[in-house]
């Protein structure tokens, strides 16, 4: 069915949001104060998918794409928006998580931009093992927008230099390894570490090196993490008596955040389920001499621990957010101040809600972790009433 709409707004996927007869329409690519005629291409009794086939009036803050790939490769989806403009949606998505699903209206979010561009560290690369007469030089690429096809790229915009380099350079002793259909490679600062080649090394953070592995989780924006990093030590200093009692880092992965907090403490435990990341938190810590490591499942681990006995508990769960069972627990019997670290705000704002039941949302900030793209990375403390 052809529609033809008014973009109203602007839905966590980061599609345009319209309104055709009472039903809610999601746009691809469009942007709010548009006039498009769209196509329907999946039908809900309650709301409507659309792929846009013609712009009748455009945005201002439309602005034209800087990568060839854009619309096909599954990365980027807000290349079509200005970057103040990515900012304001962005910073809108997640306050509407909060109305929306949270039931709460928070604080303005503080917003710590990115560089737009050439700013992604870590990014992960499929081989192309079957000849293409159309690229024949092809070996890597990146996952298609809308399926399970590897699109093949010669350079990506969003990549930090040293990743567009090997791009450029068809480096395919780091982009590709004999044996798997995918490789980390992760890049910054003249370190370049691969899957496909050494995979272990050591990366600069606000000044301290610190002990990774390209296969093992670490943040994609080392700029942004350092602001997280110096956000969260406030945070920790401000909490001021609360720094008398031990911290705990809930999902620490290689100990990011406790290599710079962990010394305000006079105790730091430090929990996380994967193993290989928990050993790189031991080397991260070494020069600190009162930390616990614990490989456990954190609501295993939260069952049979005091949480109230900390000053400041650091949660940065995956997508899914916390377990309904540990929000629970927090709320019962947490700490003085939690730091809630989260890559989704819609289970942030979930979480939020039942944390409130005991805590005052005292800051909100998110962090433009991913430019040209609609995910959003935020803090939120929560301190106790």
């Amino acid at each position: 069915m052809i529609l033809k709409a008014r973009i109203e707004g602007i839905a966590a996927n980061g599609a345009g949001l319209a309104k055709v007869d009472g039903k809610s329409v999601f746009i691809e690519g469009g942007i709010p104060g548009e006039t498009v005629i769209c196509r329907t291409t999946r039908e809900h009794r309650s709301w409507t998918q659309a792929e846009l086939l013609e712009i009748l009036e455009a945005s201002p803050n439309r602005t034209r794409p800087s990568c060839d790939f854009y619309g096909i490769c599954g990365g980027c989806n807000l290349q079509h928006m200005s970057y103040p403009a990515q900012l304001a949606t962005k910073t809108a998505i997640l306050k509407d998580a909060f109305t929306r699903i949270g039931g709460v209206s928070p604080p303005e979010p503080v917003v710590s931009p990115s560089e737009p561009w050439e700013y992604r560290n870590r990014m992960q690369f499929h081989a192309i093992r079957r000849f293409d007469r159309n690229h024949p030089d092809a070996f890597c690429g990146l996952k298609a927008r809308k399926s399970a096809d590897i699109i093949p790229i010669s350079d990506c915009p969003v990549a930090d230099p040293g990743i567009r380099t090997l791009l450029l350079d068809k480096a395919r002793d780091f982009l590709v390894s004999p044996g798997k259909d995918r490789v980390t490679v992760y890049a910054r600062g003249g370190t370049i570490l691969s899957e496909g080649r050494v995979a272990r090394g050591r990366t600069r953070i606000l000044g301290r090196d610190l002990a990774m592995d390209a296969g093992v989780f670490f943040q994609s924006n080392g700029a942004m993490l350092e602001r997280l990093v110096s956000d969260l030590r406030e945070i920790a200093g401000a909490s001021g008596g609360c720094s008398r009692a031990p911290m705990a880092d809930l999902y620490c992965g290689v100990g990011t955040f406790a290599a710079f907090l962990g010394g305000m403490f006079p105790r730091v435990d430090m929990v996380e389920e994967n193993r290989a990341a928990l050993t790189l938190a031991r080397e991260n810590l070494a020069s600190l001499g009162s930390a616990g490591f614990h490989a456990r499942r954190i609501e295993d681990w939260a069952k049979t621990t005091a949480l109230q006995g900390y000053g400041l508990v650091v949660v940065d769960p995956p997508r899914q957010g916390l377990a309904p069972e540990l929000s629970r627990r927090l709320s019962a019997n947490g700490p003085k101040v939690l730091a809630y670290v989260s890559c989704d705000p819609a289970t942030l704002a979930r979480d939020s809600k039942t944390l409130l039941g005991a805590y005052k949302l005292a800051e909100l900030r998110w962090y433009d972790f991913y430019p040209q793209t609609a995910h959003i990375e935020s803090l939120a403390m929560f301190v106790r009433d």
